[in-house]
């Protein structure tokens, strides 16, 4: 088994960043956690994340109250879904801020 972790940071003034952790198997991916972070008020904040977590992947978008939403991905392989939240959180991650901020907002 292998195990691959790392993070980039999305802009320039690094506030921004993801996060990537995964273990494959033979070329398979086995367990994997990517997650979308902004820096608010001297801390990191979860916005998105993408898992295996629950035994099945799916993607979590977590609210500045604590709750989430969930949104399961029955019928694709971990590594399909691992390589749709990559995607997803480098293409989209200023929207996924501009909306954690709006909801910041309204607590």
């Amino acid at each position: 088994m292998g195990e691959t972790s790392f993070i980039i940071y999305l802009d320039n003034a690094q506030k921004n960043r993801y996060r990537h952790w995964h273990i494959s198997d033979r070329g398979k991916v086995v367990n994997f956690t990517i997650q979308y972070e902004t820096f608010i008020a001297n801390q990191w904040h979860p916005v998105l994340r993408y898992d295996t977590a629950h035994g099945q992947p799916h993607r979590d978008i977590l609210h500045p109250d604590g709750s989430q939403s969930k949104e399961i991905y029955s019928h694709y392989d971990n590594a399909e879904v691992l390589t749709i939240g990559q995607r997803d959180i480098i293409e989209n991650w200023q929207i996924y801020r501009a909306a954690y901020l709006k909801e910041m907002e309204h607590e």
